[in-house]
């Protein structure tokens, strides 16, 4: 496995793990509780470490091989 994909543990953390720690409800972010918000934030910034993986990735810096 390639040393790149390592980093898709990143959203899995941020998910689950940091999840158990914000699991509140009395601040607000935006108008929403903190644990809505950290769910919404996460899933913007996996969309962000995706793209960079796959920008990383030299399987995708090659042509197409057809």
């Amino acid at each position: 496995m390639k040393k790149i994909y390592w980093l898709g543990i990143i959203p899995f953390l941020g998910f689950v793990v940091g999840a158990l720690f914000t699991n509140k409800v009395t601040p607000y972010v935006l108008g929403m509780p903190f644990f809505h918000f950290w769910i919404v934030l996460w899933s913007v910034l996996t969309t962000g470490i995706m793209w960079v993986i796959y920008l990383l990735d030299p399987d995708n810096q090659k042509g197409d091989s057809r």
